[in-house]
């Protein structure tokens, strides 16, 4: 991080550097007065966390803009001629954010005056077919210019191996070793568009790429007999919430036989702005306001909305009341497992290798009923980038096979065609689940208290805390030394009988900044800084004998952890 000094050394470089566009500069002189607005933007340089660089858009060191993705640009462009390989090549995908567009260019020029040629799409896609795309094109990278879910004055630049999944740390190392060796501006080699398509250098790519990955997604259904035989009386509605996902899903749907799918109007459509909702998150019962109303007037079996690079999925079903339910993250989750692995352990076809993987801050429940059938389960790291790498390894090896991967916060996988968690093939299974179940006469609430039922009521919940700008950055890092230096040895008259500090590189994990600790009641809590964002997470976990009984237990332990957290000077 910059001193207050190197702040303003910083703040003036930019405004002397004949690299940098009048426009860009005369943003940056409309904050001269402003020593606390100059500060945040250039205290320090937009890091790489769970998900690439992401930042507000605006100029400044601590910004995303074109200059930041450039610099990125160039130094990825750095770490993939390092291969010594003669032909390089990377895909580059956005979604529907303020400057996505722009963005994607920009990046694909840069490695255009890399000699790397640049696949782009020629309109806005989800980020899991542009995972889909690296490996189908056989490319050595790719880049998605996305912001996920945060709100619209965020946007933020992914990266992906030639796996199509995202960069794992030591790989990302070498990439950010890469763009702190890029000084100056000047230093960024490009070409013009022009320039770029006459080589050969850029190639605009879209229809034939999306056939094949929505074939891809497809091949993955258990049931499209199924679906086509109940097609005439099954309702969905979908919202895309504004962003990158409304025509893939629709085809995918379309594609199994579903015939009876109603999108939400007013969110169909991209806008960077997001205008009808708080935020773009399909985590949140409010994104799907409009959905649920649409839902209401056709009495729909199920609503799915997807984010706004479509690689998060949230679901809505009837309850027991008929009243619409958010599922979350970790019920989708479970409820996937569930019907995956009993429909291919039905038919036989359950690999005796086979195996689910799920991050460290996910429910155990999805965990115990992959092992009710048999499978064997996996724990990562936050982020699927870390499933992504277990995916390749087996792929690699052939030591195991991979069933499903999956995260809490709505983030699923089934297939080997990609390496990142897809919103796609997650509205599909879900769908095809709820499909399934109908004709059994239920619903996937019905199923969910089966399942709760049979191996116990898990409940989860997650509390986060934003803390902005280098002041947030300081207290979120002294709230994590708090709790690492002077950990509780018991929390409501339960002991701590573990506690994981996963910076020491537990279990052959990398380090990361994570603490959890597990009760003599097997419910668990974990505190963990966001990679994407400025915010402290903190995640608790209960499994009780009745929905009440874990209602009760998971209130006591939010409330004695979260006091301490806020409580902390």
């Amino acid at each position: 991080m910059n001193t207050g000094k190197h702040v303003q050394e910083q703040y003036e470089l930019w405004l002397k550097d004949p690299a940098i566009d009048e426009s860009t500069k005369e943003e940056l002189k409309q904050i001269a007065g402003d020593p606390k607005e100059i500060e945040d933007r250039f205290y320090r340089d937009l890091e790489f966390g769970t998900g690439g660089l992401r930042g507000v858009i605006g100029a400044g060191t601590n910004r995303i803009n074109a200059y930041t993705v450039a610099r990125a640009t160039q130094g990825l462009a750095q770490f993939m001629l390092a291969s010594g390989k003669a032909s390089l090549s990377a895909v580059i995908a956005y979604d529907s954010r303020n400057q996505s567009p722009e963005f994607a260019l920009e990046a694909a020029k840069v490695l255009a005056g890399n000699g790397i040629k640049a696949y782009v799409f020629e309109s806005l896609r989800p980020t899991p077919e542009l995972s889909f795309a690296v490996r189908h094109l056989k490319a050595d990278a790719g880049i998605v210019i996305t912001a996920s879910h945060n709100p619209p004055e965020y946007n933020g630049y992914k990266v992906y191996g030639n796996d199509g999944g995202q960069l794992v740390p030591e790989q990302a190392e070498q990439v950010i070793a890469e763009i702190r060796g890029v000084q100056s501006f000047a230093d960024v080699k490009r070409k013009s568009r022009a320039e770029a398509e006459n080589a050969g250098l850029l190639q605009w790519i879209g229809a034939t790429v999306d056939a094949e990955y929505i074939r891809a997604v497809t091949a993955i259904s258990r049931n499209p007999e199924l679906v086509k035989q109940t097609s005439d009386n099954f309702r969905i509605v979908f919202t895309p919430l504004h962003g990158a996902g409304n025509l893939s899903v629709r085809a995918t749907l379309s594609g199994i036989g579903f015939g009876q799918v109603q999108v939400v109007a007013e969110q169909e459509q991209p806008d960077a702005n997001f205008s009808t909702v708080k935020s773009p998150n399909p985590e949140e019962r409010e994104a799907f306001a409009l959905a649920i109303n649409e839902a209401k007037k056709t009495d729909a079996d199920i609503i799915i909305g997807t984010d706004p690079d479509c690689d998060r999925m949230g679901a809505v079903v009837k309850d027991a009341n008929g009243e619409y339910f958010v599922l979350t993250g970790n019920q989708s989750g479970a409820i996937m497992v569930d019907y995956l692995l009993s429909s291919r352990k039905e038919r036989g076809e359950l690999p005796a290798n086979g195996v689910v993987i799920k991050t460290i801050v996910t429910s155990e429940m999805g965990a115990v009923i992959a092992e009710h059938y048999g499978a064997k389960v996996l724990d990562t790291l936050t982020g699927f980038k870390y499933i992504g790498e277990k995916m390749t390894q087996f792929e690699r090896t052939g030591e195991a096979e991979f069933l499903f991967g999956y995260e809490e916060s709505y983030g699923y996988l089934a297939g080997n065609y990609a390496r990142d968690k897809d919103a796609v093939i997650a509205s599909m299974l879900i769908c095809e689940a709820a499909a399934y179940y109908k004709s059994q006469g239920k619903t996937l609430y019905d199923v969910l208290q089966e399942l709760y039922t049979r191996h116990g009521y898990f409940l989860e919940k997650l509390e986060s805390r934003t803390l902005k700008g280098k002041d947030g950055v300081e207290k979120i890092q002294s709230i994590m030394s708090d709790w690492r230096s002077a950990p509780p040895e018991e929390l409501n008259g339960l002991r701590i009988v573990k506690v994981e500090d996963f910076s020491q590189g537990l279990y052959g994990l990398p380090s990361e900044n994570v603490l959890k600790y597990t009760l003599e009641d097997d419910s668990w809590f974990c505190l963990r800084p966001s990679g994407t964002e400025p915010k402290i997470k903190v995640y608790f976990a209960v499994r009780g004998t009745s929905a009440q009984a874990a209602s009760e237990a998971i209130e006591q332990l939010v409330q004695t952890v979260m006091s301490r957290v806020d409580n902390h000077n």
